[in-house]
């Protein structure tokens, strides 16, 4: 329910974004803020979040987060504004990256020696994504059929509040050593770091979106102004991380070129993933003029899918060379967004948007369960919680990229739609050009997918990516434990190291 959390709003925001649209008077700039929102808040403070979640506790931060999510989802219901709506949907994101870290921690610490088990588990933990997504649809579709669209906030509210009050009884209590609260401890909370991420991938998703909508356009000075702070910021964050002791992400982890390569190739699919949800469950309520239900019901084939997916993969990913599922992964996204491109008003369900959903998911879960067991295994158990978080953070700060971007296109086309050839005077045509970027990114991932060094995970004898790494940063990765080095530069520039027990 924690991974649920962000793809369970992102369904509910699916079905009910046109209804509130036209309640609230919303540009349609406006709408897609509802999920870039939630996307951007959520991948900006995700490693923030795990670096707290391991450094002070998990469990507290896990429950707490939860609660508050449910507290802000009531309020979101009551909102009088897009604009309301859009900071309250940013807010529900900083409460989802608040639950996954210390959840994803907790699993790592429990499963640290790679296994058929540890794939079992983290396959039903990540079928928390496509789960949430059609529960959201489904649910929401439902409550904003019979109710209105603030219902489908009000129905998640009641959700988490009880998933929360389970969890106080149910989660295991967290044995992991607590930090106190003293200069060090802040100073791995690497403040600066945040503070730059949220700003740069802010100011840069913003002008993306607001682009189409601004008085002048992309000569607007304020887009432009947003647009290069952004990427200046990024670029600042990045060389941050290099020279700063105390990084968020140690960079010396990307010279791991099965790492680099798989996260790449999970970006250029996550890019579109979002896209290709949020547009097709747009175009069926605009275009179509499907109710929220009926909106809910022809994206089912999502659900079912997902959880097959999720399921094969967890029972094979031990078995069969992970370098395949993710080859699978690529070609399942590329063909899934094609299909949806190349579909026109008046156009068959079952020819073009039926398979685009089996297929989308296909895409989706393999390559996000491999991912998964990769990134937890490169990572000692101190750091499980920032592990998950920076798979977590890549996923989401792509769909609020792409998010930005897509509304850009969309809105160019909308303004000066073609008047021959295959979309000439068709009402699909501004859907259909989001759903070519989102194929032109995960074709990307066909080029990257040949470079892949990686089998099975979790057989017999696997002792994980730390074990494979000879002297440097572990000492040891075996049974009996997970010793970590690590490296601070001393005040003359030296290296000093100290060796952390993490686990008995």
């Amino acid at each position: 329910m924690a991974v649920a959390m962000s793809a369970f709003l992102t369904g509910s925001v699916t079905v009910m974004s046109s209804f509130a649209g036209r309640d609230l008077h919303m540009t349609t700039a406006e709408i897609t803020w509802m999920n870039a929102a939630t996307s951007l808040s959520s991948g900006a403070l995700l490693l923030f979040f795990g670096s707290i979640a391991d450094l002070f506790g998990r469990k507290s931060m896990f429950i707490g987060s939860m609660f508050l999510f449910s507290v802000f989802c009531l309020s979101a219901g009551f909102s009088k504004s897009g604009l309301t709506l859009d900071i309250l949907c940013g807010v529900l994101g900083i409460w989802s990256a608040a639950a996954v870290p210390p959840a994803q921690g907790m699993l790592g610490v429990i499963y640290q020696k790679p296994s058929k088990r540890k794939n079992y588990a983290f396959g039903c933990f990540s079928a928390g994504n496509p789960m949430g997504f059609v529960f959201g649809i489904i649910f929401s579709g439902l409550a904003t059929q019979i109710f209105n669209w603030r219902a489908g906030f009000w129905l998640l509210a009641i959700v988490y509040l009880g998933v929360t009050v389970l969890a106080i009884f149910t989660v295991p209590n967290d044995a992991a050593q607590k930090q106190p609260v003293n200069e060090e401890t802040l100073k791995r909370l690497d403040l600066p770091g945040t503070a730059m991420t949220i700003l740069g991938i802010g100011m840069f998703c913003a002008a993306l979106s607001l682009g189409g909508d601004a008085p002048n356009g992309w000569k607007t000075p304020y887009v432009l102004i947003m647009l290069i702070l952004g990427v200046l910021l990024i670029a600042a964050f990045v060389v941050w991380e290099i020279k700063y002791p105390y990084a968020m992400i140690d960079m010396n982890i990307w010279k791991d070129r099965d790492f680099s390569l798989l996260l790449a190739i999970l970006a250029t699919g996550f890019i579109g993933f979002p896209i290709f949800s949020f547009w097709i469950a747009l175009y069926f309520q605009v275009e179509l003029g499907y109710s929220s239900l009926e909106t809910g019901v022809h994206m089912m084939p999502m659900f079912v899918c997902g959880l097959l997916a999720n399921l094969v993969a967890a029972l094979i990913q031990h078995r069969v060379s992970n370098k395949l599922l993710v080859a699978i992964g690529a070609v399942a996204y590329v063909t899934a967004f094609v299909l949806a491109a190349v579909n026109r008003y008046g156009d068959s369900y079952w020819a073009f948007a039926f398979p685009a959903f089996c297929l989308c998911v296909v895409g989706a879960d393999f390559q996000f369960i491999v991912a998964n067991m990769y990134v937890l295994s490169s990572m000692p158990a101190n750091r499980q919680s920032v592990a998950g978080s920076l798979f977590q953070t890549l996923t989401r700060l792509c769909t609020a990229v792409g998010y930005g971007i897509a509304t850009a296109i969309f809105k160019a086309v909308e303004t000066s739609p073609a008047t021959s050839g295959y979309y000439a005077h068709n009402a699909a045509e501004p859907y259909a050009a989001t759903f070519w970027f989102s194929a032109s990114a995960a074709v990307i991932a066909l080029f990257l997918v040949p470079f892949l060094r990686i089998g099975t995970q979790g057989h017999k004898g696997d002792k994980g990516r730390l074990a494979e790494k000879p002297g440097g940063s572990v000492e040891q990765a075996e049974d009996a434990g997970i010793k970590e080095k690590v490296d601070v530069k001393g005040s003359e520039g030296q290296i000093n190291s100290k060796d952390l027990p993490l686990s008995t």
